[in-house]
């Protein structure tokens, strides 16, 4: 079969052969993929930066999408760890972390929207208890992840919901009750960043670096409330994989330091979530951007700048040979 098959780290996947495994596990079988998301996280798999790389090649990135099942089922599935990934024209899925969807569902923006939705969705539903009426601070909501978790959090029962980031113009329309914008000078960011943070319950952290250490800085001192939680779950680290977190912090105010991803939620906990997710989806419960591409353009559009915030969906066909 065709596949997207990363022979080298730091290299685009090319558009090449990859074999199907002869030997399937009593859970397992084989999908047509009808649709796969290109996330960030598919990328560090592909380059070999991600933390659960193993370090081999050849194999084929891709961590979910929407696959046909033999008997014409449409499953979204999320993969463990594996060198057959969703970028191809099969893939070998374990039934048990899939989900069926409805068949008039729209592939493509479950295969868009399933990933970024589900950073922010797991992060509320398993990391905290949340209940509803909570305000809700989005650090880096300009990102595809970050602009979904603005609605993810209102669909939840988020009361308030502060967006952050570069570019907010982009926030504009998806229910962030305010926005602060990270362009304007140090300032003024300090100064909103200070009163937006005065009683938020909750922040989701796509961007952690300099960022992080700053937002602390900013929030910190200008809380109403010292014996308020403040739960600060760390998502992305898109500004920085270290940051410097101000040791009063920790004892100036009731900072919970959590961390939401593969490893700190079980794999159980997140197929657990699965259905009701995809249900949101599939009743346009959210807005996302996706543009559909061919997976045998998978080397050209690795390579290509990302110039809008839509998500990349690869749509392979067996007719590409």
């Amino acid at each position: 079969m065709k596949a997207a098959v990363v022979s080298r780290f730091g290299q685009a996947p090319r558009f090449d052969q990859f074999p199907l495994p002869t030997e399937l596990g009593p859970h397992e079988e084989i999908v047509e993929v009808v649709a796969t998301g290109l996330h960030p996280r598919v990328r560090s798999q592909a380059d070999g930066s991600h933390y659960t790389s193993i370090g081999e090649v050849p194999l084929v990135p891709g961590i979910d999408g929407v696959g046909r099942a033999a008997d014409g089922e449409l499953r979204y599935f999320i993969l463990p760890d594996t060198a057959l990934g969703s970028m191809a024209e099969q893939t070998v899925i374990d039934r048990r972390r899939s989900v069926a969807i409805p068949s008039a569902a729209d592939p493509i923006q479950i295969a868009a929207a399933m990933n970024p939705a589900m950073s922010s969705w797991i992060a509320l539903r398993r990391r905290i208890d949340m209940p509803a009426g909570q305000s809700v601070m989005i650090l880096g909501a300009t990102g595809n992840a970050g602009r979904l978790a603005i609605q993810v959090a209102k669909h939840l029962g988020a009361a308030r919901v502060i967006a952050v980031g570069r570019g907010a113009d982009r926030l504009k329309g998806l229910g962030a009750d305010s926005i602060v914008s990270l362009d304007e000078n140090a300032q003024s960011v300090t100064a909103a960043l200070g009163e937006a943070g005065e009683r938020v319950d909750v922040v989701l952290d796509y961007l952690w670096g300099t960022p992080t250490h700053d937002a602390l800085s900013a929030i910190i001192p200008r809380r109403a409330d010292d014996d308020q939680t403040l739960s600060w779950i760390q998502i992305g680290s898109v500004a920085g994989v270290e940051s410097a977190i101000p040791s009063a912090a920790l004892r100036a105010t009731n900072l919970h330091l959590i961390g939401s991803g593969q490893g700190s939620v079980s794999t159980r906990d997140i197929v657990s979530e699965l259905e009701s997710l995809a249900e949101a989806v599939t009743s346009d419960a959210f807005t996302i951007g996706a543009r559909s591409v061919p997976l045998h353009d998978v080397e050209t559009e690795w390579n290509r700048s990302a110039e809008t915030t839509d998500r990349v969906v690869f749509t392979p066909s067996r007719g590409n040979e």
